[in-house]
């Protein structure tokens, strides 16, 4: 992910959460929202609530690490924004890439095989 494909401002986040669309499952919440034109935006976040500050740069680079296994096959202009759970902490990127897959595609991020 290079640097002008990241979200970084607090108010692109809420944007993403308010207006957003979303897709749950055990591992990760994925919210996604058009955004003007700027391509594809991806911002990574995890709570407090799942540990220390090891235990959450762990959950965010491996979903990084899935995310940018799959990063060519997203198209459109969206931010997406990518929330750790719980089970994330003991996931390997290589579980995540099938779910990040399958959210993104139901979000019309990755358009479908059809």
């Amino acid at each position: 992910m290079s640097g002008k494909n990241v979200l970084r401002l607090n108010s692109d986040f809420h944007r993403c959460y308010g207006r957003g669309k979303s897709c749950v499952s055990p591992l990760i919440v994925t919210y996604a929202v058009k955004n003007r034109g700027l391509g594809v935006r991806v911002g990574i976040t995890a709570t407090k609530k799942l540990g220390s500050a090891v235990e959450r740069n762990r959950c965010r680079r491996i979903i990084r690490a899935a995310y940018s296994s799959i990063q060519g096959e997203c198209s459109g202009n969206y931010d997406i924004v990518i929330v750790a759970r719980h089970k994330t902490k003991n996931a390997k990127s290589t579980d995540l890439v099938p779910v990040i897959r399958s959210q993104l595609t139901q979000l019309n991020v990755i358009k479908g095989t059809q």
